[in-house]
């Protein structure tokens, strides 16, 4: 019985691995690819929108009316 947990032990830890591999993988692919260059814009992107209050869309039914 311990021959076959010892067995599953390894057989996890080397799943685990790859899958750790895999996700180390996938960021510095993510990493090169520029992703995450932009660091400064997304901080400050709520003051650069134009704001909506009091302005009527085309599906604004109350501003019709």
């Amino acid at each position: 019985m311990t021959l076959f947990t010892m067995s599953a032990i390894y057989v996890m830890i080397i799943a685990s691995l790859l899958i750790a591999g895999s996700f180390l993988a996938a960021f510095l692919w993510s990493v090169r690819k520029g992703h995450y260059d932009d660091d400064y814009t997304p901080s400050i992107r709520i003051l650069l929108d134009e704001p909506t209050a009091g302005k009527p869309t085309k599906n604004d039914t109350k501003a019709i009316h």
